[in-house]
């Protein structure tokens, strides 16, 4: 019975890290968002890292407000969004549009168009930090 607990613990455990290292890929494959991760690179800058990722969003797909522990550019490469940064208008972007999120401010994201909306979202972040953080 006292390994069954351990090996119950140790998967319990390795899941915990899964869903650190991997947290918005698990919610946006239920939500009809892919992320296709591009590069990571560490940074001249010491305990930071630049990160890129390619998002596609299904028409009417939306990925509620959340945090990055850094800043983040979007640039639209198809497709319409609305994006909504916590304290500002909503803003609609449409493809060769470009966006700057400011580092901590929460912000949701949304495909108002009727085909795929994709952007290439470049992330100038901590190390050693979740990618993203769900606001409650």
């Amino acid at each position: 019975m006292e390994k069954t607990k351990k090996i119950v613990l140790l998967i319990i455990i390795i899941m915990g890290f899964v869903a650190l290292l991997f947290p918005s890929n698990a919610l946006a494959q239920r939500s009809g968002i892919q992320r296709t991760d591009l590069q990571r690179h560490d940074l001249s800058v010491s305990g930071h890292e630049a990160i890129q990722v390619r998002v596609d969003f299904e028409p009417g797909a939306a990925f509620g407000m959340h945090s990055h522990p850094g800043e983040e550019i979007i640039y639209v490469l198809e497709g319409t969004f609305v994006y909504e940064i916590e304290g500002e208008l909503p803003v609609t972007l449409n493809a060769g549009d470009v966006l700057f999120i400011p580092a901590g401010k929460n912000h949701s994201a949304k495909n108002v168009g009727k085909m795929k909306a994709s952007e290439l979202a470049t992330y100038i972040v901590e190390k050693g930090r979740p990618l993203l953080v769900m606001k409650k």
